[in-house]
């Protein structure tokens, strides 16, 4: 599989202070990776150093197999669709405009600006003065913007800002049609629960430096969370819950017909087959750590870490 981002040690200082500290880190084709992390945390510099905004400090960084910030620079910003966190346009000019005129600056095939419009649910408010526009509205017109000219790498910074959840569905939507078109895809987002089931790796930044990287089973085993088990039945509520020995916690009865159990990854097996042969169990649901539950773990290891 091709390598579209290489991260070779690279360290980005701005005076006294490092933001990126010998980060590693190889992206590939068809991906899509979630850059998590507090503010602060590195991921801003990381997305400007891919788009050559900054140079690296130390290290090396490779873009389609280029310095991003070298002589084909122009080039490569050809191949790249960026939406920032804080979108800014014209307000005097129609959304067909302000795409238009993005479209020239990227000299890019202006025919395609119509279905953009369409694409991102624009087409009926395309004529519109973007002063006229909704925050939903101006955040979808940022994502047609970055979408111009079907890029190889997107990069998209807090991309549902303002959407409804129908757009934040439909958004992940075309993310999902374009990495199946063999596009590579780096998004940062605070809403965790929205872009866990579309990403196929994570990586988890804090003061600058890599905590965690791989897909959600990886990170998974890394951490070594406990799972959840929940248990369903008909038990009357005045009656103690059984109790399993291999649980790391008692059980926790969430209402009179379910409980549920606290179990390391390591005894799963043993506590599902004992709940398998336990009178009136019903049904049982195996919850793995979520991506906020991996996140929180590894960005607490900052502060136990001394990091800063």
């Amino acid at each position: 599989m091709n390598q579209i981002i290489t991260f070779d040690g690279v360290t980005k200082r701005h005076g006294d202070v490092t933001s990126l500290h010998a980060l590693d880190l190889e992206v590939h084709e068809g991906e899509v990776l979630a850059l998590l992390g507090h503010n602060g945390a590195g991921k801003t510099t990381t997305m400007k150093l891919i788009l050559g905004l900054i140079a690296p400090s130390e290290g090396d960084l490779q873009v389609f197999g280029t310095p991003p910030h070298g002589a084909e620079a122009d080039r490569l910003r050809q191949r790249l669709g960026f939406l920032p966190e804080n979108v800014g346009f014209y307000e005097q000019l129609s959304g067909r405009e302000v795409l238009d005129y993005f479209a020239r600056l990227k000299r890019v095939d202006r025919r395609q600006i119509d279905d953009l419009l369409e694409q991102v649910g624009l087409g009926e408010a395309s004529r519109r003065r973007v002063k006229t526009y909704s925050k939903g509205m101006r955040q979808r017109l940022g994502l047609a913007q970055a979408l111009l000219g079907e890029p190889q790498l997107l990069l998209l910074d807090e991309p549902t800002t303002g959407l409804d959840p129908a757009a934040t569905r439909d958004f992940y939507t075309t993310v999902k049609t374009l990495r199946d078109q063999g596009c590579t895809v780096l998004l940062s987002s605070h809403v965790l629960p929205g872009v866990e089931p579309y990403i196929d790796r994570a990586l988890i930044l804090g003061a600058g430096r890599r905590l965690a990287l791989g897909s959600l089973d990886e990170l998974r085993h890394q951490a070594e969370l406990p799972l959840t088990i929940r248990a369903k039945g008909d038990w009357p509520s005045n009656e103690p819950l059984f109790e399993i020995p291999e649980a790391r916690s008692t059980p926790q009865r969430l209402n009179g017909h379910a409980c549920e159990f606290r179990v390391h990854p390591s005894n799963k097996m043993a506590v599902l087959r004992r709940l398998t042969t336990t009178p009136g169990v019903e049904d049982i649901e195996l919850l793995p750590p979520t991506l906020e539950h991996l996140y929180a773990h590894f960005s607490s290891t900052v502060s136990s870490r001394g990091l800063s």
